[in-house]
């Protein structure tokens, strides 16, 4: 993961500091940490038919609409429903979306769905006269290939659902499945279902198994679909994982005596200072060598965390990634930090208004905001195929600096605070 998070040069610390005579100074600590309490999947959701019960039946078809970025794929689960327990999904992780230059992938691909055995009970003849639950059985996920562990013949799955993809543009995606079963041998209702995207970091897939593992025994209401076609068990497992994942990338901090923060300005432009390769891809050091020309700028500082340079989140039991950096400071003097939202176009966290006064001790993280540098084309957060730290190039676009909404048009972040964390000692 440390290797391919950031593309960004080595940073170093420096600090640029004015001469002349000054009143006594006094030492602060600045410690900032990610603590996001991360999620592996960055979307998931449900689907069904429009009946009641809600099942999609032969010539009837639902779509799922999703974003994704270059390496990230689309999984999801439906039951068989005149079987004991088996259930369609493409094999793990999930369809492509990308190909390996970055284009979007379109039309059927239905190849790539699969018929998979849920090991929970022997499989009767599939039809319409199948007992429910059945006989109990206990082993591991398995594909079906032509014929069931008990010798009952299926035709290849991408005869009974058929997918297809279509690029919406700005990399969201529709898949539709359609139920094709009618009037073949394997005819049978689809279930209501779950599907799952999982983030990419450093080139890996966080979730690489979001619903399913081959070769190992069903989990986290799997079961429920593949059994009985209810899909609320899973869907409140993936509910429960998919959220935020964003690292934070090496912190710009600023000691200065001036009347305004000297970072940004809501309202305006990027005025081309170094603040869109900050907000775009992480890089501080052309603000920072900017902000040591500046009247009143006392230190400026870019602290990397050691070994990854970004600031990772807490992952599992693993916790955030922190730095810190001794400060001298007078009394008057503000201070102010910036950090990109790693997984965004162009947002940014930095310190509201004109800082915060540099000689408070204690936690000042919720001075802390997060806003949009309105340089790149906005995309779902994670999920962005132009979005660099995820291999892509952002779309220039030229909009005012402003707070980013929460909710906004593609999710609902926590609150900064849980995001970021920022004291002073």
């Amino acid at each position: 993961m440390k290797n391919a998070i950031w593309a960004l040069v080595a940073f170093v610390p420096f600090a640029a500091c004015k001469k002349g005579s000054t009143p006594p100074t006094q030492s602060e600590t600045i410690t900032v940490s990610n603590v996001l309490k991360s999620q592996p999947l960055v979307e998931s959701g449900t689907f069904q038919g429009t009946g009641s019960p809600a099942l999609i039946m032969p010539g009837q078809s639902v779509t799922i609409k999703f974003s994704a970025a270059k390496g990230e794929a689309i999984s999801f689960a439906t039951m068989y429903g005149w079987s004991n327990d088996l259930f369609f999904a493409p094999a793990n992780p999930g369809i492509a979306v990308y190909d390996s230059l970055g284009n979007p992938i379109q039309g059927d691909v239905s190849s790539q769905i699969k018929l998979w055995d849920n090991g929970t009970r022997l499989e009767q003849a599939p039809g319409p006269n199948v007992q429910h639950p059945g006989v109990a059985e206990s082993k591991t996920i398995s594909e079906v290939s032509g014929t069931d562990a008990q010798g009952n013949s299926y035709i290849p799955a991408s005869q009974l659902v058929k997918a297809t993809l279509t690029y919406n543009g700005n990399s969201y995606f529709t898949l539709t499945l359609e139920n094709i079963s009618g009037g073949t041998a394997n005819e049978t209702p689809l279930s209501p279902g779950v599907w799952a995207v999982s983030y990419i970091v450093g080139g890996s897939l966080l979730s690489p198994a979001p619903l399913y593992a081959a070769g190992q025994p069903t989990a986290n209401g799997l079961t429920s679909i593949a059994e009985m076609g209810d899909n609320g068990p899973l869907s409140t497992y993936i509910t429960g994982i998919t959220g935020i994942f964003t690292p934070l990338s090496p912190i710009l901090v600023v000691v200065y005596d001036g009347t305004d923060n000297p970072i940004y300005k809501t309202g305006a432009l990027d005025p081309g200072h170094g603040l869109t390769p900050l907000a775009q891809k992480g890089n501080a050091d052309t603000l920072a060598a900017y902000l040591k020309t500046l009247p009143g700028v006392r230190s400026v500082y870019v602290l990397p965390a050691p070994q990854t340079t970004v600031l990772l989140p807490v992952i599992g039991s693993t916790a955030g990634s922190t730095v810190s950096q001794q400060l001298n400071v007078l009394p008057g003097d503000r201070l102010a930090i910036a950090t990109m939202y790693g997984f965004s176009n162009d947002w940014f966290f930095a310190t509201t208004g004109n800082g915060v006064d540099a000689t408070v001790k204690g936690d000042i993280s919720s001075s802390i905001g997060l806003f949009d540098d309105g340089s790149a084309i906005e995309q779902f957060p994670g999920a962005g195929i132009t979005q660099f730290n995820l291999a892509g190039t952002p779309l220039a676009e030229s909009q005012p600096i402003a707070p980013v909404p929460n909710p906004n048009m593609f999710t609902t972040l926590p609150v900064v605070t849980d995001i970021i964390k920022v004291t002073l000692q």
